[in-house]
């Protein structure tokens, strides 16, 4: 039986993430999950799935040592979002309006994912290659039972494996799941006029399209797509052959952007997802949860791996404020760590549950209410640089 003072289940981006911040703290960890490395891929080519990186979350990969091995060709800094409502309402922010340079930057999954392995090989964390598959608790901490029949013992395991989280499962920690009946589908644009690093964001009452600036490719300027829409919507779509999706894309872009942004046209195929909005006690004597494990929030607002990388530095601020006596995995410790995430994920929560419910309703007294809100918060500064210091995780 091995021991290791903190087991991180989970080679995901906040696995990684957790992982290095504990090393970089002193603290001995180790990695359990498989080790599947990112293709390295060619000049035009970008993984399908790319994220908004806050200022919070890129100063935490900075400090890990992994922003600086991305490649800041494959980086997209964004300067400005435009969001319009399903009438005439329109919040235009940008960096200027408070000061900076930078909303946020655009980055791909997989490329911070290989940052990330490759600081942590640098750093050299233990990595178990192998599969969770059960815990028992201790009197201090739990005892791994893993695929390849090894058991590994751990004062705290730090669940970091995704939405459907066996850690959590195993732990019985109490866990909330409402579907949306909305699927979120990403593909890659080609489009017809420069984004000048500018995102944009239309509500049409069904379904939230936003489109995301990302490096020019040889063939022109190139967006991201994230399309939240009504399930059965989503899956004819995807069902359809290549050339029907394309037509398909192309018509409800132009009725929806208004040729805000020329022509736009699918550059890889799409791919879609559930999206649901979920919750947890994250924690449980000897096990903490992070990221999608511990929960989830739709992607309207883009802040989904922020809020994960969240928990990672206030769970490392914790670990390494503790005092003398307590062990890893105490329960009082444990929960200092869920009291201090309990406010910005139930805000985050809220605040896109909240989006999403108030622009999903056909009534017209709120629909006339919600545009004439964007357009009045568009002409109060400093509401605006409020909005601004939230999205940037400040």
């Amino acid at each position: 039986m091995k021991q290791e003072s903190i087991l991180v289940c989970g080679t995901g981006i906040a696995g990684l993430a957790c992982a290095l911040g504990l090393s970089r703290a002193g603290l001995p960890v180790a990695l359990l999950g498989p080790r599947q490395t990112p293709p390295v891929r060619a000049a035009d080519d970008y993984h399908p799935r790319v994220y908004a990186i806050s200022e919070s979350s890129r100063a935490l990969l900075d400090r890990l040592g992994a922003w600086r091995l991305i490649e800041a060709r494959r980086i997209t800094a964004v300067e400005a979002m435009e969001i319009h409502g399903d009438a005439d309402g329109l919040l235009d922010l940008s960096a200027w309006q408070d000061a900076r340079e930078s909303l946020a930057w655009i980055v791909e999954s997989g490329e911070i994912e290989r940052a990330l392995q490759q600081a942590a090989q640098v750093m050299g964390i233990a990595w178990h290659e192998d599969k969770f598959v059960g815990l028992t608790p201790q009197a201090r901490g739990v005892q791994v039972d893993t695929a390849q029949g090894r058991q590994l013992s751990a004062s705290l395991l730090v669940g970091a494996d995704g939405a459907r989280s066996p850690v959590r499962v195993a732990a019985r920690i109490p866990h909330e799941y409402t579907p949306y009946g909305d699927m979120g589908v990403v593909a890659h644009l080609d489009i017809e006029r420069p984004h000048q690093q500018r995102a944009y964001q239309w509500f049409t009452g069904d379904s939230v399209l936003a489109v995301l600036p990302m490096p020019d490719t040889a063939q022109g300027a190139q967006a991201s797509l994230v399309w939240s829409m009504p399930e059965g919507q989503a899956q004819a779509w995807l069902a359809q052959p290549p050339e029907a999706q394309q037509a398909y894309f192309a018509a409800q872009a132009a009725a929806i952007t208004q040729g805000r942004l020329g022509r736009l046209g699918l550059r890889t195929r799409p791919q879609g997802f559930a999206l649901t909005l979920e919750r947890s006690a994250m924690m449980a004597p000897g096990v903490a949860l992070v990221g999608d494990a511990a929960h989830r929030v739709h992607p309207l607002a883009g802040q989904g791996l922020n809020l994960g990388l969240g928990d990672v530095q206030t769970l490392i601020q914790v670990l390494t404020a503790r005092a003398p006596q307590q062990h890893l995995g105490e329960a009082r410790l444990l929960a200092r760590y869920r009291r201090r995430r309990a406010e910005p994920v139930l805000a985050m929560g809220l605040v896109t549950h909240g989006l999403h419910r108030l622009f999903g309703t056909s009534c017209m007294p709120l629909a006339w209410a919600r545009n004439q809100g964007m357009s009045l918060v568009d002409q109060l500064p400093f509401i605006k640089r409020q909005l601004i210091r939230a999205a940037m995780g400040q």
